[in-house]
């Protein structure tokens, strides 16, 4: 199997603003400023405490920014990658020690990319374990208690609309602001390391797909990696991490926006510093709110 990026990478963050747990909360609060995503400058990356020595990639939060999702090749996993949790208590406390999802999310194969939707019923992730359509397909588990991390029912598979025998990952789940249910966003490709390109296909909210996957043209260029595309809730911005010409490194995260759902993608222009440096910096995921973004970096 083929996973989206090199190896010895960890989760970086970087914020627009920071929420505090209350207005009494006897912890500081941060940068209460920003309103406007598109108006605000990221601050410089900071790496994040559920790190180990070995690789972390794929970050994702939860709608209310208190559980951290990603995926880890550390040991005392079910496979040889899986997909991990750290829970805090309010949005400016560390994370607590990262805990393995377990059966039935893990298995014994590759079991990553996480993405929860925006209600936190289902949870997106990309896995090779069999009963898909071949390659690495995408996968949809559902729960009925949003606070409850280890809630996760039996994955069912996206099917034929989404998943081929190519690799198909890194989904992104845009529940409400285009038309219909939502869209889920991935990429594919040849394989995932190689001219992998974003698509999205319709999907229901209750995680069944309506239609085939759609090139989005817009956004991929030949010979390139694009790939794990994450959109702002009003779905006007989108940023994926690329190996196109024009970055600062081997991978740098992009940007596109567009005036209205309705209307293409623009030309996508590079993130710049301080996100992107001479490293690779890949596999970009938005918080809900717009302000939080979590990314892997081997910088």
């Amino acid at each position: 199997m083929t996973i989206a990026t090199p190896r010895r990478f960890r989760a970086v963050v970087s914020l627009a603003a920071l929420l505090a747990c209350a207005p009494d909360s006897d912890q500081p609060v941060v940068g209460l400023q920003a309103h406007s995503f598109a108006n605000s400058e990221w601050s410089t990356p900071v790496l994040v405490n559920v790190n180990s020595p070995f690789t972390e990639q794929t970050p994702a939060l939860s709608p209310d920014g208190l559980s951290l999702y990603f995926q880890s090749d550390r040991p005392d996993g079910l496979g040889n990658i899986d997909i991990w949790v750290a829970h805090r208590d309010c949005a400016d406390y560390a994370w607590g020690a990262p805990q393995n999802l377990g059966s039935p999310i893990n298995g014994a194969g590759a079991d990553f990319a996480p993405n929860l939707s925006n209600d936190g019923h289902l949870l997106f992730f990309s896995s090779n374990r069999d009963g898909g359509q071949g390659g690495n397909d995408i996968w949809v588990s559902r729960r009925d208690n949003t606070d409850d991390d280890f809630a996760w029912e039996a994955p069912t598979n996206l099917g034929p609309d989404v998943n081929t025998a190519t690799a198909d990952q890194a989904p992104m789940y845009l529940q409400s602001a285009e038309d219909g249910s939502g869209n889920l966003y991935f990429n594919r490709g040849l394989n995932s390391l190689l001219q992998a390109d974003i698509y999205y296909a319709p999907v229901t909210r209750d995680g069944e797909t309506r239609g085939p996957a759609v090139y989005v043209a817009e956004l991929n260029v030949a010979g390139a990696n694009d790939a794990r595309p994450t959109v702002r809730a009003d779905g006007r911005e989108i940023l994926f991490w690329s190996t196109r010409p024009g970055g600062l490194g081997a991978a740098d995260l992009w940007r596109s926006t567009r005036r209205s759902v309705h209307d293409p993608w623009s030309t996508p222009e590079n993130v710049g510093a301080p996100i992107n440096t001479a490293a690779g910096d890949v596999t970009p995921s938005l918080s809900h709110d717009g302000r939080t973004l979590v990314f892997a970096s081997n910088r």
